[in-house]
């Protein structure tokens, strides 16, 4: 544990002092927590120093800080603007002409020069001018994010391929991407190693057969949801370094497009066609047979039925260590054959298989004993007998998903308990069979960090005080409907659980605000759900937004009683707040303005029927929020009530509103 300033005696600070500047940088480089470096920073003004010259990377969220930042670290490699509410031209501008304010530097500042990665995903607000003038003044940038830039086109690709030693770059969603630009980034960027295009939809055949043939050291690709044909497929054959492809919900590949893969792609370790309609057992044989070294496999939602010839061809499989088969068919034989022959399987995904049985995964799982994940959602003829199998077989499992198997008990959850002790994931929604007395036995499993919980009506607060008693590390925790838990539970959970960073308590009737005083306990948590909490008031709401800083995405649909009190201390507090759900609460116009105008970090926002709101408040909200929201959801008769002018400043800015 990093002291803190105020903990060091005058003696340990004065042998601290003395170690060098290369021990303390050695020193820094192994706090690999955050808090520890923070912690770190804040000894003395040496320490600072040894920050400021030591950190590569810096993920900022709040954008008025950001050219101090740039000026105090000179020698970032890594930066991430993802978090920020509104990256636009004139924040560019701005960065690349001083550093900090008061700056005096006509230049542009150090921090651009070794920078070699470069995260602007959501930045919509971002043009081709200044993005060009950007990856210009990154002479050693290797890797960027414009993902989800939906306005970003060819304009945009075109300044990118000024970036020569490019070799990462994804531009999912760039949906006015076409072939054009994507011509630019081959031609420009001839180094690329990985690059990733899903649902960039103008992209064609064309676009990728001159990619293929100019970016030949290309690593990885992901096509995903693109309408390519197999000419794309004949294309991509061509790459000989291709080691990972992603082909999901391609509707025009099919068997025929990926006989090419079978003659091409001599690298190939992990190829994804799931939801793939055109491809089937057929298709996957051609991969199969000609990548005997192949790793992962993904085939979810593409095959009717695992087929014999299939599992014939998969006895090559060697080195297999994933595969997703989900919603396929399956039989008893077909698991005997899986693990005979791939025995370093370390996750296999089942979810929605029709003929999972107990006996099938206990042959599964007789071989495969170095399973870390399983996925068998809504397989329900699972019960306790294969949940025992799997716990006693597979002891280093870290995730287990079995949402809907509605025959498993505290049975199983005890062997869960007794011998799977390295299990960090759990997926039980919907379980009915569920109880207090399971939850005591699965909290024996004291790495559990994400447990999920929806819909087991069975639970109460008894078994969520086992889960906060022993299970400290759980980051996650999903009580969906779960009408058993109430107030004494989230006390329990929250003198435990301090790591909770997302918490869903949607619908769970007995909480009121006594209960959300608890979870004002948990300074981590930066997600909460609690739609339709009926008995919570503006108090219990207070005390979450003066406890949690941390809170990021909030979601209080149809919380009625909540008062304006609370949606002031909301304003007030909730300083980092990215997305909320105001949905069917009685906010007032007053209290909407403050909300939206005072949460300077807020991105996204869904204001459908506001009882207490009328026209004329929504649009003031809006236009409080207009320069940095991204996205809106709102009563659909308002598309008719607000102003052109309102609605025209907020499509011009890249806001995207969804009317309800």
């Amino acid at each position: 544990m990093l002291l803190k300033p105020k903990m060091l005696s005058f003696q340990s600070s004065k042998n601290v002092l003395s170690l060098t500047e290369d021990l303390l940088v050695r020193i820094y480089e192994l706090l690999a927590a955050e808090s520890d470096r923070k912690s770190f920073r804040l000894v003395c003004r040496e320490f600072r120093r040894i920050d400021s010259l030591t950190r590569r990377h810096l993920r900022v969220i709040r954008i008025e800080f950001l050219p101090i930042l740039l000026g105090k670290y000179p020698r970032l490699q890594s930066l991430d603007l993802s978090a920020c509410p509104r990256i636009d031209d004139g924040v560019v501008s701005l960065l690349l002409t001083r550093v900090g304010p008061g700056s005096n530097s006509p230049s542009l500042g150090h921090w651009a020069w070794g920078l070699k990665s470069l995260v602007l995903s959501r930045a919509t607000g971002l043009r081709f001018s200044e993005l060009e003038m950007l990856t210009r003044a990154c002479p050693c940038l290797e890797s960027v994010d414009v993902s989800y830039c939906c306005g970003f086109g060819d304009r945009e690709a075109a300044a990118l391929s000024s970036a020569v030693g490019l070799r990462e770059l994804n531009m999912d969603k760039c949906l006015q991407l076409t072939d054009v630009g994507l011509a630019k980034i081959a031609v420009g960027c001839s180094k690329l190693e990985k690059l990733s295009l899903k649902w960039c939809m103008e992209i064609t055949d064309l676009g990728i057969d001159l990619l293929c043939k100019k970016c030949v050291d290309l690593k990885y690709l992901d096509v995903s949801y693109l309408k390519v044909t197999n000419e794309s497929l004949h294309s991509i054959a061509s790459l000989l370094k291709l080691e990972v492809l992603g082909l999901m919900a391609c509707p025009l590949i099919d068997d025929v497009g990926l006989q090419f893969i079978e003659r091409g792609c001599p690298s190939l370790k992990v190829i994804d066609v799931s939801r793939c309609e055109g491809v089937s057992s057929s298709g996957l044989i051609y991969v199969v047979r000609g990548h005997r070294n192949l790793l992962e496999l993904n085939a979810g939602y593409c095959l009717s039925e695992l087929s014999t010839a299939l599992l014939h061809q998969m006895k090559n499989l060697n080195h297999l260590e994933v595969i997703r088969i989900d919603g396929a068919r399956i039989s008893e034989t077909s698991f005997q054959v899986i693990s005979a022959n791939c025995k370093s399987l370390v996750e296999i995904g089942l979810s929605k298989c029709v003929g999972v049985t107990n006996m099938g995964i206990m042959r599964l799982v007789s071989a495969c004993i170095n399973l870390r994940v399983l996925n068998l959602t809504c397989c329900h003829s699972i019960t306790d007998t294969a949940i025992s199998a799997i716990a006693y077989s597979c002891r280093s499992l870290v995730c287990l998903k079995v949402e809907s198997c509605n025959m498993i008990t505290e049975k199983g959850l005890c062997q869960l308990g007794s011998f799977c002790l390295l299990l960090e994931e759990i997926d039980l929604t919907d379980c009915c069979g569920v109880n207090d007395k399971g939850l005591e036995y699965l909290s024996r499993c004291s790495e559990l960090s994400c447990l999920k919980l929806g819909l087991c009506t069975n639970i109460s607060n008894k078994g969520l005080s086992y889960i906060g008693s022993n299970c400290l590390k759980i980051h996650e925790l999903d009580l969906y409907r779960c009408t058993g838990i109430g107030d004494d539970g989230l006390e329990a959970l929250s003198n435990g659980c301090k790591k909770l960073r997302k918490l869903n308590l949607s619908y769970c009737n007995a909480v009121s605000d006594r209960g959300l005083a608890y979870i004002g306990r948990l300074e981590e948590l930066s997600d909460l759900e609690m739609r339709a909490l009926h008995k919570i008031t503006g108090v219990g709401l207070e005390a979450v937004a003066v406890g949690c800083k941390k809170l990021a995405d909030l979601d209080m649909k149809h919380c009625e009683k909540v008062g304006d009190s609370g949606f002031w201390a909301l304003a007030y507090y909730s300083k980092n707040l990215r997305q909320i759900n105001l949905s069917y609460c009685g906010i007032s116009d007053m209290a909407l303005c403050m909300v939206m105008g005072n949460l300077s970090r807020l991105q996204e926002a869904k204001l459908v029927h506001l009882s207490n709101s009328t026209v004329e408040g929504v649009e003031l909200a809006l236009r409080a929020c207009c320069a940095r929201i991204k996205k809106v959801k709102l009563f659909a008769p308002l598309r008719f009530m607000l102003s052109s002018e309102i609605l025209e400043i907020l499509h011009a800015r890249g806001c995207i509103i969804r009317w309800d």
